[in-house]
């Protein structure tokens, strides 16, 4: 039961219409795709370098330069032969490819937290620091953090349209804790909600 209540929590926050609107899915992104009615077929897949991913019962999927609602959809609409109805799937970025995250140029990098955190404001990081070493540096969350939604914004250098992808700390779901930062990320904390 818990595993459904998290699958359908981790889908709430990709298909929000301001994440899906910001977010775009790139070559050597790794995608978490769940099928809730057949959790056999649920797995991570990353996406090849001609903007594929490859899923058992749906074939090649195309989702390079497309958001994760669409994505979802799409492997859905394919495994739909496979099922009495249409399944219900869920897409999330489980990690950033390397492109994504490359930033070998400045040294020390500029790395913004703010929100539930011991010490809000500039993390002066060496290159290489990984996004749960920025929460640590910044004194770790405070008592009140939603740990479970933390999020990384990010400005694509190339297009200058902002990026979030989000981290589930408690649950290590989303992308990793590992994810190297770049210069100018910003690090938001939410406060908890009530029965958060």
């Amino acid at each position: 039961m818990s595993r459904i209540i998290s699958i359908f929590a981790a889908a709430a926050l990709f298909v929000a219409p301001q994440l899906a609107a910001a977010y775009v899915i790139s070559p050597g992104d790794t995608l978490q795709v769940d099928v809730l009615e057949d959790p056999n077929l649920s797995r991570t897949v990353l996406v090849l370098p001609d903007g594929t991913v490859n899923f058992p019962g749906a074939g090649s999927v195309r989702v390079g330069g497309v958001s994760p609602a669409t994505v979802q959809d799409a492997i859905a609409t394919k495994l739909s032969s496979e099922f009495s109805t249409k399944p219900s799937v869920y897409v999330s970025v489980a990690g950033l490819s390397p492109e994504t995250q490359k930033d070998l140029t400045e040294k020390p990098k500029n790395i913004y937290i703010m929100g539930e955190i011991s010490k809000p404001g500039l993390v002066e990081a060496e290159q290489g620091i990984t996004l749960l070493q920025a929460i640590a540096q910044a004194g770790g969350f405070t008592r009140f953090a939603a740990t479970k939604r933390v999020e990384l914004h990010r400005v694509d250098a190339k297009t200058g349209r902002e990026q979030i992808y989000i981290y589930d700390y408690r649950n290590n779901k989303g992308i990793s804790g590992a994810t190297r930062l770049v210069t100018g990320d910003v690090i938001v904390i939410f406060e908890r909600r009530l029965f958060e």
